[in-house]
């Protein structure tokens, strides 16, 4: 099933380092089947508050996923990034394609009511 990792980065500050970081970073997630899926294309908020840019690159699995995040080679260029960018990173499992949120629905009226 297919995992995300997704970033969500804010004051992105100009440096060398980020541009060497951007120029390697595919190298890091092509050999576990990554590939970007957002990447520089400013988010339309329309709801909330959102400071910063998205970031989403997709793995054919969650272990795909880690493989690359614990990589020598990702490991190699982090600092690159954190070092410049503040930011949350997160890695997700996705849903089956015939995912129905409706059983989850089921479940949270199933559930003992909460005080």
């Amino acid at each position: 099933m297919t995992a995300y990792a997704i970033a969500h980065l804010r004051d992105a500050e100009p440096h060398p380092d980020v541009a060497q970081y951007m120029e390697r970073i595919a190298g890091t997630f092509e050999p576990f089947g990554g590939r970007f899926l957002v990447h520089g294309t400013p988010p339309e908020v329309k709801e909330g508050a959102w400071a910063g840019h998205v970031v989403v690159i997709a793995f054919p699995g969650i272990n795909e996923a880690r493989g690359w995040w614990d990589s020598p080679a990702y490991r190699e260029i982090a600092p690159l990034r954190s070092r410049h960018i503040q930011g949350d990173i997160i890695l997700v499992g996705g849903v089956p394609q015939d995912y129905d949120p409706s059983a989850t629905a089921q479940a949270i009226r199933n559930a003992p009511a909460s005080r």
